[in-house]
């Protein structure tokens, strides 16, 4: 049946989500922790090099992206990817790329709850940190069972509030190198900072090689464009579009960004303590500026969590349908929310409220290696079923995709090889390796659950609808 056609509002999720909608809740995900914290850290690796990695990392992700864009449009389902690899590479394949998807969202959403108790304690060091992280979860539990059309609203303003502030940092941090605000002797503001401190690549390629285990997670979460498929207002316009013009901004905006941090401050200063874009300021002596950037990076956080639990929420109701998932998840509100989905993912969430209470100064690297093997794995199931879906449509000869990817097939193998890289450097680098320990134990836990919970439908390939047109000369 088409999705695009059904009117039934109990038994349906709603097609509330504009290209807007899509295309900031995409800048939401990936634009959060990952750059306003989690940067530091690939900062401390591999110096002012890191930019190297962030380019690389964004072209594997333009990739990915559009991958899923072209199996998106010729199925625009809200099980995405999960439905996709159980269709084109089958049914465990499916299971383990839904419920990795959906391992990979809580844990973001942990890092991200973990930030966002740490930039409260900006403002509040004395107050504990898991106290801070239970209101932000309560908070987004509500926001969750708002109608998704509400909820893409909230998210667009999130996404627009620090989007602004990126691009105001830029502006502001170009300003004082100029005009020399603040600049105080030997650290003085200015693009000499990428290259006086060791160099521009003072940890050696090891170091820069190492980086990509961080800066992979920060492009986590931008897979949640698939998810809206199932609820996009035409998603075979709407899903181009929104893919096409997020991943480049996202490498502009942390290129440029990370660029003119280094430049105001020594890399080897920036701690992960706080976010590098607070921490600038504090050094250059404006600290109302620094208040103003803690509130940004905090709606960034909300936000970032916000877009995380709506990605595992539907990836749960899809996972539903094609029975690799208890059924309750298919239940829905009146507005079309599948509501147990979103308090299953909360109630999972106030497992970082623990965790946060009892390991407070190591959670939060730990967390983003755990979301980066996360990450690449779905990435990687994402690349595979593309590839299958390509053969397929070549060996039957169906229609050609309306948007298919560029440089096929070496630029989508290079983009397989790559996801392989990075799993491997996530089990070379000491500090990253519980995390593909903790991987490969996951995979296992999958494992042995499809082979004891999954059954009837569960074993069989998804169904998909075909909803590919023809093409005319003027659309190529």
């Amino acid at each position: 049946m088409n999705l695009q056609t059904q009117t039934s509002p109990p038994a349906t999720l709603k097609r509330g989500l504009t290209a807007r909608h899509i295309r900031w809740m995409a800048l939401g995900s990936a634009i959060g922790t990952g750059l306003f914290m989690g940067s530091a850290g690939a900062i401390q690796s591999a110096g002012p090099a890191v930019l190297i990695a962030y380019i690389v990392g964004g072209a594997a992700v333009f990739m990915v992206m559009r991958a899923l864009g072209e199996m998106a449009v010729r199925h625009p389902v809200s099980g995405s990817f999960a439905q996709y690899a159980s269709r084109y590479v089958g049914p465990f394949a499916g299971f383990v790329a839904g419920w990795t998807y959906t391992f990979e969202m809580f844990v973001v959403a942990l890092a991200d709850v973990t930030a966002f108790g740490l930039y409260m304690g900006f403002w509040f060091p004395d107050v504990e940190r898991w106290i801070w992280v239970l209101a932000i979860v309560f908070f987004i539990a509500a926001l969750n069972l708002i109608s998704v059309k509400v909820f893409g609203e909230l998210e667009f303003w999130f996404s627009l509030i620090k989007i602004t502030a990126i691009v105001l940092m830029i502006v502001g941090g170009i300003a004082i190198m100029i005009f020399g605000l603040g600049n105080q002797g030997e650290n003085a503001a200015g693009i000499q900072n990428l290259v006086s401190h060791g160099g521009f690549m003072p940890n050696g390629l090891w170091g820069l090689l190492a980086s990509f285990t961080i800066v992979m997670f920060a492009f986590g979460g931008i897979e949640v464009i698939g998810i809206t498929a199932g609820e996009a207002q035409e998603p075979r316009k709407v899903i181009p579009k929104a893919i096409n013009s997020v991943p480049m901004r996202i490498l502009l905006f942390y290129v440029l960004t990370l660029g003119v941090i280094m430049s105001l401050q020594p890399w080897n200063t920036i701690t992960g303590e706080k976010s590098p874009f607070v921490s600038i300021f504090e050094s250059l002596g404006i600290s109302g500026a620094a208040h103003v950037l803690n509130v940004v990076v905090i709606t960034a956080a909300v936000s970032a969590i916000n877009a995380d639990i709506f990605g595992a929420g539907r990836m749960l109701h899809g996972l539903a349908e094609q029975g690799q998932a208890p059924k309750a998840f298919m239940k829905l509100t009146r507005n079309g929310v599948p509501w147990l989905t979103v308090v299953t993912m909360v109630s999972a969430l106030l497992v970082g409220v623990v965790l946060n209470a009892l390991f407070p100064d190591q959670i939060f690297f730990l967390i983003a290696a755990l979301a980066t093997f996360a990450t690449v794995l779905v990435w990687l199931m994402i690349l595979i079923s593309h590839v299958r879906m390509k053969r397929e449509i070549a060996r039957e000869g169906l229609l050609p995709s309306e948007f298919p990817v560029p440089l096929w097939p070496l630029a989508s193998y290079l983009t397989i090889g790559f996801i392989g890289f990075v799993i491997i450097m996530i089990g070379l680098v000491e500090s990253t390796r519980p995390a593909l320990i903790v991987g490969v134990v996951w995979v296992l836990i999958l494992f042995a659950s499809y082979q004891l919970f999954c059954k009837g439908k569960g074993r069989e390939r998804h169904f998909l609808v075909d909803e590919t047109g023809p093409i005319s000369i003027d659309e190529r």
